[in-house]
């Protein structure tokens, strides 16, 4: 079957916080919105049937993490990454955000150090901060137009007493898939200053060939026994409303404890339409969807890429290698943020998320969503060159 990629949705009046919260968020309830990590795309239509069909019963009572929900993703790790699990590894969270909250909670005390790697998604410092540890940052540096990891100032911040690194693999916002020998040394430095690991892995099915994803659990025994990852099919399938996420930790003790924190802030029960969703999208009919909105996702970017290089060449595009979330440096321009937004909005008429808030490593950077129909991309891409084309 071919999908349709193609066909624009409204979404306006559904509740929907990327069309619906343009107004508090810019000031203007006509933008267009290409920031929040959702997908102007339709939900597979497999996963909307066996919606549909669950809704056939009328009780809607509380459910559970049944055996068909962990088999189905025991076998789209096996199938998608190598990756073979023990059903009994898997527990449920509320979304990463939730998980990564948990997980703070779970494993480190007030005050701990806690380490993550600047520009990256913004609920990282909420979940450090607002639980009350400390922030510790190894921020990525650009060189020749691709993020690399500062392994000597990573070592130096993880003596300083870190408890818990959160990784972000793939990188959100700057596309990065990190590769065996990054991920090899950023585990074995944890291991050997017994620092604990969360890999938020949600984005691993949106990589971009030739790039290859590594859940770091496969990298060796020890790295396992001591990683705890995040993933959902939520940003794969563009379901993420339904506010369903996985975790597989095979360390039985770093479980408990994981298992024990949800219970105490009552977020354990799950969802019954994430559970149904995410059932039909780990099959063969959810791998052939992936595989044809991948061609469809490199070529919204290489439109975005010869755009900018033949009309726009101040603005540089960071190559993503995994994501559906582009990295645009608008630096060139010697704009403040605050200038930066004003064209964006007032002239181009474009909601992107500022780069700022991903750290002060964004400063001078938005963040572009092409998860979207390409139209749609073409005509954003027009309306910044209208903004920007004379400056």
């Amino acid at each position: 079957m071919k999908y349709d990629f193609s066909t624009e949705i409204s979404r306006e009046g559904t509740s929907t916080i990327k069309y619906d919260k343009r107004e508090v968020i810019f000031g203007d309830h006509n933008v267009l919105p290409m920031w929040v990590a959702d997908m102007d795309i339709a939900t597979p239509p497999f996963i909307i049937e066996r919606l549909q069909n669950r809704l056939q019963h009328p009780i809607l009572g509380y459910t559970l993490q049944d055996d068909e929900y962990n088999k189905a993703i025991a076998w789209w790790l096996e199938k998608r990454f190598g990756w073979t699990i023990e059903t009994s590894w898997l527990s449920y969270c509320p979304g990463i955000v939730a998980g990564l909250n948990h997980a703070v909670q779970a494993y480190t005390n007030p005050s701990d150090k806690v380490l993550i790697q600047s520009p990256v998604y913004h609920p990282f410092f909420y979940a450090v901060r607002q639980n009350g540890r400390e922030l510790l940052t190894n921020p990525l540096v650009l060189s020749n137009g691709k993020y690399q990891i500062n392994f000597d100032d990573f070592e130096a911040k993880l003596k300083q007493g870190v408890k818990l690194f959160v990784l972000c693999s793939p990188h959100n916002p700057v596309g990065r898939v990190w590769t065996l020998s990054e991920l090899t040394r950023m585990a074995e430095l944890c291991l050997k200053y017994n620092v604990l690991i969360v890999s938020d892995e949600i984005h691993a099915d949106l990589v971009l060939e030739p790039n290859k994803h590594l859940p770091l659990a496969t990298l060796s025994p020890e790295i396992a026994n001591n990683t705890i990852t995040f993933g959902s099919a939520s940003k794969t399938f563009n379901i993420a409303g339904l506010a369903t996420a996985w975790i597989a930790i095979s360390n039985s003790n770093l479980l408990k404890r994981y298992n024990l924190q949800a219970q105490r802030n009552g977020t354990w029960h799950g969802n019954i339409f994430g559970f149904e969703a995410t059932k039909a999208a780990y099959t063969p009919e959810g791998e052939d969807w992936l595989e044809q909105l991948l061609a469809y996702l490199r070529e919204n970017i290489r439109l975005v890429r010869d755009f900018l290089a033949l009309q726009l060449p101040k603005v540089k595009l960071v190559e993503p290698e995994g994501t559906y979330l582009l990295w645009l440096d608008f630096r060139e321009y010697n704009l403040s943020n605050d200038e930066l937004k004003e064209i964006l909005v007032k002239k181009a008429g474009i909601g992107f998320n500022a780069g700022e808030m991903f750290g002060d490593e964004g400063s001078g950077f938005q963040r572009m969503n092409i998860a979207c129909p390409s139209q749609m991309v073409t005509f954003a891409l027009n309306q910044l060159k209208d903004a920007f084309g004379d400056l």
